[in-house]
């Protein structure tokens, strides 16, 4: 049975009729509810509720009259990922000379491999302290002054050097302050500690540095995600993860050190990896691994002038799948809001483009997976674009809305980054809202979703996430809008809760949606190239490829 056959059999096509422009609620509303049900088993990459969930988006696609953009003349692009999974731990825990600490997965520690292998396992590794582990000679700045990581652990601190820095020390400044660069990214550090040929990373978990707690990192289960790579292109590391903050205060204690000592240490230019004398690292867990053929799906509406010129949306389709019984007995962390809101968001801009003017240039609607993996589907994408990437105007990526009501303003994330923020605030004005900036940069969030595959191979990019700050909504203002941005990221990000209930006001996530399709209008009906602005780390790759353009 083909994915659209599928979807006309499970009745999932569109039920409302296509009629006017206006972004309205209560559509949101209806393709969240359909793909956040039960149906759906939870959107994980490589189960049944894929299937379905891709052959209700081609067929939702369809219906709306638009027509298949990926390669070949396909509605999909499929994308290939190694899926891995612990099995129950057969050694894990912590030496310290003659005394062997186990430790409990999931609560002191988490892991997870991205190793092709049915058995992973490390012997008494010898950890290394890197601090925050950052290999930056433009900005003056190494963590790791030529130590050998290769067969050992490495431990890192998450977020930037300047994070927490105060003033005299090196770090003040070098990395944006709160602002967090790619470089506190725990993708970074991972990535880092595999390129200098350590067999396994931890990094030390806290709450503020992360921009999430504990429960956030260990909702997973253990299971990971990479594409499928050639052999030479492996991770080195046989496990990754995190270490639980107090854990890791007892380990370097265990060792002679001082953590909180040792933070203030790794804000210093002239700090060195630090061993951790007479501390070995034992873990060694059954892996049960498949390669998954997922699926990106691409829609598009062809430019009537210029139809080799791309705007592109985005929003991934994926979430968390099955887990285990909340406490309403949910099993299915279906992201209603992350990112099933940004789907449905992306159906209502199709539509509004199909009832009005055809667009000069192609608008590309993207709905990626596995977004919750490591932005995987997108980087697929742009390793392989369907359509070039020289050529694609702007990428406007939506995933999580504040579902709290109308607002006074809409948050920026990145700000400084490139002029489609300027485009944000004119047509922010045109509504009567202002642009605030997001008010906790220090979480990293222009890095955390899928417009960052594109922003790193230059093209100009726009997020709109709705926990990136603080709404003042029209109703409770800004304590309001904070109250729900807590609400939301303690309680139910990545977790079963995070379904649609009838405290949802969705004519605040209409309004951001409305931006978003106003952005991409005039980006459609115009000549113009957004660009990056000066000092951006993009601004660079995008002059390269200027010749395509001019």
């Amino acid at each position: 049975m083909t994915i659209r056959t599928l979807a006309l059999a499970l009745g999932l096509t569109a039920a409302l009729p296509v009629q006017a422009e206006t972004i309205e609620p209560q559509r949101l509303e209806q393709s969240v509810r359909t793909l956040a049900s039960d149906l759906f088993e939870g959107r994980a990459p490589g189960t049944i509720g894929e299937e379905r969930t891709i052959g209700y988006l081609v067929a939702r696609f369809e219906a709306l009259g638009l027509e298949p953009g990926g390669p070949d003349g396909q509605w999909v692009q499929t994308v290939p990922l190694l899926h891995t999974r612990l099995g129950k731990a057969e050694t894990l825990g912590l030496t310290q000379g003659s005394a062997t600490t186990p430790w409990i997965f999931g609560s002191q520690v988490y892991l997870s491999t991205l190793q092709p292998r049915d058995h992973v396992a490390l012997e008494k590794a010898p950890l290394v302290f890197v601090g925050h582990g950052v290999s930056a000679p433009e900005r003056g700045w190494d963590d790791f002054k030529g130590v050998d990581l290769k067969g050992k652990v490495a431990v890192f601190l998450i977020n930037d050097p300047d994070f927490e820095a105060t003033e005299g020390e090196d770090a003040v400044g070098k990395f944006g302050g709160r602002t967090m660069t790619y470089y506190g990214r725990w993708t970074y550090k991972f990535e880092e500690a595999a390129r200098r040929g350590a067999v396994g990373a931890l990094i030390v978990h806290d709450t503020p540095g992360a921009g999430y707690g504990w429960n956030v990192v260990v909702s997973p289960g253990g299971e990971n995600y990479d594409l499928v790579r050639a052999a030479d292109k492996l991770t080195s590391l046989q496990v990754q993860g995190w270490i639980e903050g107090e854990t890791a205060r007892a380990m370097f204690a265990g060792a002679g050190l001082d953590l909180a000592a040792l933070r203030r240490q790794a804000r210093s230019r002239t700090f060195r990896p630090v061993e951790l004398k007479g501390a070995a690292f034992s873990a060694a867990f059954p892996v049960s691994q498949e390669v998954v053929k997922s699926a990106n799906v691409l829609a598009r509406i062809p430019g009537a002038s210029r139809p080799d010129e791309t705007v592109m949306y985005g929003a991934h389709w994926d979430a968390y799948g099955k887990g285990a019984p909340d406490a309403q007995g949910r099993i299915y962390r279906a992201g209603a809001n992350d990112d099933a809101l940004g789907i449905a968001a992306m159906f209502e801009i199709a539509r509004a483009f199909k009832v009005g003017p055809a667009p000069d240039r192609s608008i590309l609607f993207a709905a990626w997976t596995a977004e919750e993996r490591g932005l995987l589907g997108s980087e697929y994408y742009a390793f392989n674009p369907v359509w070039p990437l020289d050529r694609t105007v702007a990428n406007l990526t939506i995933d999580i809305l504040q579902t709290a009501g109308k607002a006074k303003d809409v948050i920026l994330v990145g700000k400084g980054q490139n002029g489609l923020e300027d485009d944000l605030a004119r047509f922010a004005a045109q509504q009567g809202r202002v642009v605030t900036q997001e008010s906790l940069p220090e979480r990293g969030l222009f890095y955390r979703a899928d417009h960052f595959s594109m922003a790193k191979r230059g093209v100009p990019v726009l997020l709109l996430m709705g926990i990136a700050g603080a709404s003042d909504l029209v109703e409770g203002g800004r304590a309001a809008g904070q109250a729900w941005v807590d609400a939301y990221t303690g309680k139910c990000y990545h977790q079963a809760c995070d379904a649609v209930d009838e405290t949802w006001k969705l004519d605040g996530a209409a309004q951001d949606v409305d931006l978003m399709l106003a952005i991409g209008r005039d980006l459609a009906g115009s000549t113009r190239w957004p660009d990056w602005k000066a000092g951006s780390e993009f601004k660079a790759i995008r002059d390269k490829s200027a010749a395509a353009r001019n």
